[in-house]
């Protein structure tokens, strides 16, 4: 996992103009509410407006009817986990045409983020989720142009 350069200007990382720089259709998929609002704050810190999916089933359903850049995805989540949710939405559409995923998660064990980027995922972000960590693995994502 990349570590914040200590050059990182923390007024950089709180701009509502970052969203701008790193222009993304996010999708959140978050059982828990005190996760989501906290979430949804920093994603809103950085000038982003996500939509909210309650569990994996959810997430599968937005994604399928409005084009998204980016999921965090919850990894344990009621009804179907973000694990078998990456797997349908990876299933339904090539990649260059599905959102890339970034697993968010509690469970911090080596083997949790080995099968998550087994899968495909783009990142491994661990909770509670700091601003600059969120920063980091939105910086790597790229919006999907061919959707």
């Amino acid at each position: 996992m990349e570590s914040i350069p200590a050059s990182l200007p923390r007024t950089c990382i709180m701009d509502v103009q970052f969203s701008e720089q790193y222009p993304l259709r996010i999708l959140l998929a978050e059982d828990n509410r005190v996760n989501q609002k906290v979430l949804l704050r920093l994603l809103k810190r950085l000038g982003y407006e996500a939509d909210v999916a309650n569990n994996g089933r959810e997430a599968v359903e937005w994604v399928r009817r409005k084009p998204y850049d980016l999921v965090l995805m919850d990894i344990q989540m009621p009804e179907m986990d973000g694990l078998e949710a990456t797997r349908k939405i990876f299933e339904e559409w090539p990649p260059e045409e599905r959102p890339q995923v970034i697993a968010v998660t509690a469970n911090v064990m080596q083997e949790n983020e080995v099968a998550c980027r087994s899968l495909g995922m783009t990142d491994f972000v661990t909770k509670p989720v700091s601003l600059e960590t969120i920063v980091l693995a939105l910086r790597r994502c790229k919006p999907i142009t061919g959707r």
